[in-house]
């Protein structure tokens, strides 16, 4: 009986690590997207702001507050990732497929409940949009199938190497 019960803490112990890889993975990839989004499409290209339904300071600030946020989720992402890290838990698999699916996730919510339903945060301003639109919520949900590939199957924990997932295996 105590060593069933061993095994069932063993497990769970798994089951944590993992979770925190996944969950480090999802927040830095919300973080990356924000990131990309802000940077390119807010800075460089000029193509809208956060909040572009009032003037361009009231834009200015909400990009600022935008941008704040995904650098939060990414500063958290990252320490998740160093936590699991230390402990000797890093599932890269699953961490790789939390970022697609923080990525994913976080644009297509982008995509449809900001640009769709409340109309706050549009691609681009005084174009057409439906071809901005397809292009955004079709790659969020390549993504999105991507992560969720990664977190079926077996993945191993790795004590090194970021991007493998075969540490544990003997060749």
């Amino acid at each position: 009986m105590a060593s069933s019960h061993l095994a069932g803490d063993v497990c769970d112990a798994a089951a944590k690590e993992t979770r925190r890889s996944i969950w480090s993975g999802v927040l830095a990839g919300v973080g990356l997207v924000a990131f990309i989004d802000e940077t390119v499409f807010h800075q460089l290209l000029h193509w809208h702001h956060f909040y572009g339904k009032s003037t361009p300071a009231v834009g200015l600030v909400s990009d600022g507050l935008f941008h704040a946020g995904g650098f939060i989720a990414m500063v958290a992402g990252l320490f998740l990732l160093a936590d699991a890290h230390r402990r000797g838990g890093f599932v890269p698999k699953r961490w790789w497929g939390g970022l697609l699916l923080g990525a994913g996730g976080f644009q297509l919510y982008d995509g449809i409940v900001q640009h769709k339903l409340l109309g706050l945060h549009q691609i681009r301003y005084h174009v057409t949009l439906w071809p901005y639109d397809l292009t955004w919520n079709l790659i969020a949900a390549v993504m999105i199938a991507a992560g969720a590939a990664l977190m079926t199957g077996r993945a191993g924990v790795t004590g090194s190497a970021m991007f493998r997932s075969d540490a544990g295996t003997a060749a």
